[in-house]
């Protein structure tokens, strides 16, 4: 069974077109001075219409994780353990990812952790490892 792969809408776009080049590109507010994720078309707080899209350097920080030793859904049957976690991104956002090539038993919280482009066919995914 194939795995659903995200789709992109006019807003994410950019983030995606972005992972295909390999370069990871969130928004910036420059009325909120912050970094955003997830992708959106106002700034939050602010509801300023000024979202940039800037590179950023992808280090992380794991900032929590779990183990799932059973399949998530029926597409990961195949891939377990899944290694699902929360990342925060030095410039600030944290982001939902997985974690691959890594040992569970070897992840903590608070660890440094790196991007990893996983390109498919149709979209690349973003991925950390350590």
């Amino acid at each position: 069974m194939d795995k659903p792969m995200p789709e992109p809408t006019p807003v994410t776009q950019p983030f995606w077109d972005g992972l295909r080049e390999h370069k990871l590109r969130i928004q910036y507010s420059p009325s909120a001075q912050q970094y955003v994720f997830y992708p959106r078309v106002l700034a939050p707080r602010t509801l300023a219409d000024d979202l940039e899209w800037r590179e950023v350097s992808g280090e992380a920080t794991l900032y929590t994780f779990t183990v799932a030793d059973r399949p998530t859904a029926p597409p990961w049957q195949d891939a377990v353990p899944q290694l699902l976690a929360v990342v925060e991104l030095a410039e600030g956002p944290r982001l939902t990812t997985e974690m691959v090539g890594v040992d569970p038993s070897s992840l903590q919280v608070g660890m440094p952790v790196k991007p990893v482009f996983e390109d498919h066919p149709e979209i690349t995914l973003l991925k950390y490892t350590v």
